[in-house]
């Protein structure tokens, strides 16, 4: 389909959008990568009066140190975000999520503050997000405010974004030397995953000494599997202590149901696919 007429912005600062944006109120949508909104565009589930985007500013991309934390653009690519050394060394779960994202075409034009703002719960951003305690950096009229991960999903495709807001990079603490794995199963290739699995360790001396774990398609937003996370500290790093600790995964979930899986199949593989995670994770393969 072909999407509905739209008067088209593209800033070149974080300011010029945040203006353009205040300008068009919510009749506006923000342009990333495009690879969520375009198609939405095209079958007029949306219909807004003005596009901005945000691709062409140069100070919304790339990956710095600052100080305990990385800083990410919001609009750095998927691909460019898979292959950043600071990533590689500090946040090896955004790394290793962000190589199973789509295919080769969608990661090259795809972009992280995309996905986070897009708020799918089948997305596999927002988990590992949420996991690593990643703060959002939004700017708005008012200047710019930070938000954790925590309060920032707040439902089905919502965030707390205001209308004349944008994503404009996200702070992610150091995980340095932290082991880490993402798991997820879906029925072909490329589709949206029934369940998905961000887990990361700190292994110290044979055990478990710390555990993020994040889960997607479990709820409206990503959740963490606080239950997994406690029974996990001092375990054992064994597929026995694991799987024990795997069994807690969908406590507190809400998963839908729906043409993929059922919520009691979630659940199942909410258990099942934690156990891979936190697995692999802590063997390092």
């Amino acid at each position: 389909m072909i999407p509905a007429q739209f008067d088209y912005v593209a800033p070149s600062t974080v300011e010029e959008a945040v203006a353009a944006l205040a300008e068009a109120g919510e009749d506006a949508k923000v342009l990333a990568g495009g690879q969520s909104l375009l198609p939405v565009l095209r079958m007029r589930l949306a219909d807004p009066r003005v596009v901005v985007d945000v691709g062409r500013i140069p100070a919304m991309r790339g990956v710095r140190e600052d100080g305990d934390a990385l800083v990410i653009g919001s609009t750095t690519t998927h691909h460019d975000l898979a292959r950043d050394p600071l990533v590689h060394q500090h946040a090896r779960l955004l790394e290793l999520t962000t190589r199973t994202v789509a295919d080769p075409q969608v990661r090259h034009r795809g972009t992280f503050g995309g996905s986070l703002a897009h708020a799918d719960p089948a997305g596999d951003l927002p988990a590992p997000a949420l996991a690593l305690d990643a703060e959002m950096v939004i700017a708005g009229p008012s200047g710019r405010r930070t938000v954790p991960a925590a309060e920032f999903f707040v439902d089905y495709f919502t965030t707390a974004l205001e209308p004349d807001e944008i994503l404009v990079e996200v702070r992610v603490p150091k995980f340095t030397g932290w082991s880490a794995h993402y798991e997820k199963f879906n029925r072909v290739a490329q589709a949206w995953s029934m369940v998905g699995v961000a887990a990361a360790v700190r292994i110290s001396d044979g055990a478990i000494a710390e555990a993020r774990i994040g889960l997607t398609s479990m709820g409206p937003t990503p959740v963490r599997a606080v239950g997994v996370e406690r029974a996990l500290v001092g375990a054992p790093a064994t597929a026995e202590a694991i799987r024990s600790a795997a069994a807690h995964a969908a406590e507190g979930t809400s998963p839908p149901g729906d043409a993929s899986a059922d919520p009691d199949y979630r659940r199942h593989l909410a258990e099942v696919l934690t156990g891979r995670a936190v697995l692999a994770a802590a063997s390092g393969s």
